[in-house]
């Protein structure tokens, strides 16, 4: 295996995970007296806090609506896109 391939057997799953984390953290935004702290929900917080953060900075909410996870969603499908997609650039080298 060639490490374009490595790399992309590790990044299309990653990528995947984080969009899908993203997404239930926006679905959560519906719940504000939900508590991130307890279990199930703090393996999506955990991963996605340090990304939300300093997003939440710059952008602030609008309206009271978050909308820093919508953000990520967006970015993380431009660079999977860039880098996964049918003409990206690891599909491109390998």
């Amino acid at each position: 295996m060639t490490p374009v391939e490595i790399t992309t057997l590790v990044l299309s799953p990653l990528l995947g995970l984080m969009i899908f984390l993203f997404i239930f953290r926006i679905v959560l935004t519906w719940y504000p007296q939900v508590d991130l702290k307890r279990f199930p929900l703090v393996l999506v917080a955990l991963p996605t806090e340090p990304f939300l953060i300093p997003t939440r900075k710059i952008i602030p909410p609008v309206g009271g609506v978050d909308i820093s996870p919508i953000i990520w969603v967006g970015i993380i499908s431009l660079v999977r896109e860039i880098l996964l997609g049918q003409q990206g650039l690891l599909t491109m080298m390998s």
